[in-house]
């Protein structure tokens, strides 16, 4: 008498998550979308201030390479009380860096559900879906998720703006000379 095969049951995908709080709340995001993670005072002299954008949660601009990062600070970002954000994710593939408070721990994630249709307005694209995690629920934002495509236009118009005003300044600068 031969038994049965077993049927075998699929192994759970894993994907390796940082968790990080913002503003006193703990938010995941996958690690193969944070190129570096920085304190901010390793950034305080490559980090030039941006003014007047029109994009709130943007005041600094980060040059790497010949890349321009815009800084989002995550408490003004997710709308939570404002605190001092101490260590700055550099994302892969867009164009931003992350102000956060701190990092939780490095975990990994087996499932990710969907987000609820309670979520109905911009916190839509902020957010890849939720995860449970010691016995918690866990946003896991979405990389891609913290500037959009009109507020990156109003940042590239405000630095276009500070770069053709320091132009005329050395211009003036070098006439009176």
């Amino acid at each position: 008498m031969s038994l049965a095969a077993r049927a075998k049951t699929p192994a759970l995908k894993s994907e390796q998550i940082i968790l990080f709080r913002v503003g006193g709340n703990l938010f995941a995001v996958s690690s193969a979308s944070v190129q570096e993670v920085r304190s901010v005072d390793s950034l305080a002299g490559a980090a030039a201030e941006i003014k007047d954008s029109g994009v709130r949660k943007v005041r600094h601009v980060l040059q790497r390479d010949d890349k321009t990062l815009f800084v989002v600070n995550g408490t003004m970002h997710f709308g939570l009380p404002l605190t001092p954000g101490t260590l700055i994710f550099i994302l892969r593939h867009t164009r931003t860096a992350l102000l956060i408070d701190g990092i939780e721990k490095m975990g990994s994630m087996t499932r990710l559900q969907a987000l609820p249709l309670a979520f109905q307005h911009e916190e839509r694209h902020w957010y890849r879906g939720l995860t449970a995690l010691d016995q918690s629920v866990v946003p896991v934002v979405n990389p891609e998720g913290f500037l959009t495509a009109d507020e990156l236009d109003l940042l590239e118009q405000s630095l276009s703006l500070r770069s053709a005003a320091a132009r005329e300044t050395r211009a003036q600068g070098s006439e009176l000379r």
